[in-house]
């Protein structure tokens, strides 16, 4: 699937919108303690096998990832998606230094903690990035091989998520699946191969051709001479 044109200054304010908006996601889900999938849910499970915090190992988790999007998937999604993992891992260690989050439900946060950070990567997506990670692997699978990146998406954070039960309450996983379905499925529904694909009309112009006076005249001799 061909990415869409921007230009550098539009790439810049898309991405910084699209980091507050999964950082705010990663904040609704971490309130509860909820996980997600792709390597932001392994960098959460990091953080309670390790003493590192998010942002650091969110940020470390992806560095492996960089060469396959270098490789095959261009220079300037590699740089783009630097950009974002970056925004990301320092947006969401100091988003608490700018809004405290009183009470949020369970379920509100998973499910609305869900759509933003989708939304955040529909964005990514549209500016030739991505959080990295295994979202570079789906994202080269969906151009590879046609299939969609959410569908890959929601089959790898099953699997993730599943596996946390050997660590996790299990009402905790069941929250955190459903958030994470609901953001595979806003991915899947509305990042499909070729739905940003340009195309172009073309119109046939019918002219109407004019008989001069001359051409008039010859074709009545042509017939006063076959008659």
């Amino acid at each position: 699937m061909p990415f869409p044109s921007h230009r550098f200054y539009e790439d810049i304010l898309a991405l910084f919108c699209a980091g507050i908006f999964v950082s705010l996601g990663v904040v609704f889900f971490s309130t509860h303690g909820l996980l997600t999938g792709g390597t932001a849910g392994i960098a959460i499970i990091g953080t309670h096998l390790t003493s590192f915090n998010f942002g650091t190992v969110f940020f470390a988790v992806n560095i492996p990832f960089y060469y396959l999007a270098w490789t095959k998937l261009g220079k300037r999604f590699t740089i783009n998606t630097f950009t974002s993992v970056t925004m990301v891992s320092l947006m969401t260690e100091y988003m608490d230094q700018f809004i405290t989050i009183a009470n949020l439900e369970p379920v509100f946060a998973a499910l609305v903690g869900g759509m933003l950070i989708g939304v955040g990567l529909l964005i990514m997506f549209r500016h030739k990035s991505s959080l990295g990670g295994l979202g570079i692997l789906a994202l080269y699978l969906q151009n590879r091989f046609n299939v969609r990146a959410g569908n890959i998406g929601l089959l790898v954070d099953c699997i993730i998520l599943l596996s946390s039960l050997l660590m996790f309450e299990p009402y905790l996983v069941m929250l955190s699946v459903l958030g994470a379905i609901t953001l595979n499925i806003l991915i899947a529904v509305n990042h499909r191969p070729g739905r940003y694909t340009a195309t172009k009309k073309t119109s046939i112009r019918l002219q109407k051709t004019e008989t001069t006076p001359q051409q008039l005249t010859f074709d009545s001799k042509v017939l006063r001479s076959s008659n």
